[in-house]
């Protein structure tokens, strides 16, 4: 996502870094460069002249730090715009009622339905317990849609088939919700191709019956300037609370990120960043800022981590590689948790200071994961005891695996060689880990020792 944009600011400010202050005539430069990457990015016009005034306001005032060199000081400047222009703080989804209804708004195509799968996945996560509503009663097939979506997540739905009365529906869904125990109602509702009247009327109804404590407009970031138009037609009508931003991580120019919050006054509350039922996150202002600047955004990065790694495994691998007992299923276990950590070019983007471009990220994830195919094919060609056991491997077993997966016999030994040569290396790491836990406890111990004759000196010496 932004990666365009990304590059374009980061180029614009590592030219000013041989100046030795911000002066009119480098700044003039600065943000005609600045300004056309905004628009190329498509960002709206009015956004991107806010954007530009108050970046220079702000580098030709008082506000610009003194002792730091220009390309440091247009960062800084750069960096608190942007995070003003993305909505300045995160805001939380609003829970308040019982059960509480989160709305979902959003013209025909945008990823509503598939927002609202993915944002009870979020809340079943958080300890809440969804009831997704099927408030599509016109599109052919949509609640067939949100169905096979929840039995894929686990999550219930609640729908009336053979009725289009989509107040009653509701009010339905709530006293079911009420009797079973469920705490949050996530109403699907009816997209258009195009905002109309008739589909506007349903909604104000529905938000003027059942007061929804999220009225969420749902927008595909691939939009671009459209989006804005959208999203300025649903607020003035309905008052939406906030955004959810489908398909960012495909939008490599970013303009409806930085221009929906700006024309609305609404924040960005969740954005999707995959394909898959789990991709949806917190919109975090600040940490959007820094990635767009390249200054990576490791708190996104440790946090993805907690979520998709078990402390149990992890504990159970220790123990493996501890005694060298890593084996080729322990290898996949290992490689379906990377998966779930989201692509390599993702994680690439998220390390600070790594400064790869995004045709090389690409590039490198691409090969990454090709090989990553090749492997669990090669291992998926063993036998349960081969793959348990990477001990027997012997020549014969080589070269029937190599047959079976089609991959040069080669090639299967060169990673049956770098497999060895990893589980000797995570049992050296383990075993300096060991013998520094040993070590530090030996010199707590003597540190203890030596206080305490210490103090009994020094006692004798009071006395």
């Amino acid at each position: 996502m932004f990666d365009s944009l990304s590059d374009r600011l980061q180029d614009i400010i590592a030219k000013t870094a041989g100046q030795k202050e911000l002066t009119q005539d480098n700044m003039q430069d600065a943000l005609r460069e600045i300004r056309r990457a905004l628009l190329e990015a498509d960002v709206n016009l009015r956004v991107v002249k806010a954007f530009i005034s108050n970046i220079k306001d702000k580098a030709e005032g008082e506000n610009v730090l003194q002792g730091i060199n220009p390309s440091q000081q247009l960062v800084k400047i750069v960096h608190d715009e942007l995070v003003e222009l993305l909505g300045k703080e995160v805001k939380p989804l609003d829970f308040s009622g019982h059960p509480n209804l989160i709305m979902m708004l959003g013209l025909q195509g945008c990823g509503k339905t598939t927002s609202s799968a993915k944002l009870a996945v979020k809340l079943k996560k958080e300890k809440r317990n969804p009831l997704l509503v099927a408030c599509d009663v016109y599109r052919p097939a949509a609640i067939t849609q949100l169905k096979t979506l929840g039995e894929q997540i686990d999550i219930p739905v609640y729908s009336e088939e053979n009725s289009q009365d989509v107040q009653s529906i509701i009010q339905n869904a709530i006293n079911y919700a009420k009797e079973n125990g469920f705490n949050t109602l996530i109403l699907d509702t009816a997209g258009r191709l195009q905002i109309d009247t008739e589909m506007m009327a349903e909604l104000l109804l529905i938000d003027r019956i059942f007061h929804p404590s999220e009225k969420l407009l749902v927008i595909d970031s691939m939009t671009g300037q459209e989006a804005v138009n959208v999203a300025e037609n649903f607020n003035a009508q309905l008052d939406i609370t906030g955004l959810v931003l489908t398909k960012l991580d495909g939008d490599s120019r970013g303009g409806a990120a930085l221009s929906v919050v700006y024309c609305t006054g609404k924040p960005i509350k969740l954005t999707g960043t995959g394909e898959k039922l789990n991709a949806l996150e917190d919109f975090y202002p600040e940490r959007m800022a820094t990635r767009i600047l390249g200054m990576g955004d490791i708190v996104s990065l440790v946090e993805r981590a907690q979520e998709v790694f078990d402390e149990k495994t992890a504990k159970e691998m220790e123990k493996k590689m501890a005694k060298a007992e890593f084996s080729f299923n322990d290898f996949l276990k290992m490689q379906s948790q990377m998966k779930m950590f989201g692509s390599m070019d993702q994680l690439l983007g998220m390390i600070p200071g790594l400064k790869i471009s995004k045709d090389d990220r690409q590039k490198i994830s691409h090969e990454g994961e090709k090989q990553f195919k090749r492997i669990e094919v090669f291992i998926q060609s063993m036998t349960p005891e081969e793959r348990e056991h990477p001990e027997l491997m012997n020549s014969s077993r080589k070269k029937r695996i190599a047959q079976g997966s089609g991959i040069p016999l080669h090639d299967v030994n060169m990673f049956i060689s770098q497999f060895e040569q990893m589980r000797q290396v995570m049992k050296g790491f383990s075993d300096v880990k060991k013998n520094m836990g040993n070590l530090m406890g030996k010199m707590g111990s003597a540190g203890a020792k030596l206080s305490a004759h210490q103090m009994m000196k020094n006692m004798r010496r009071f006395k």
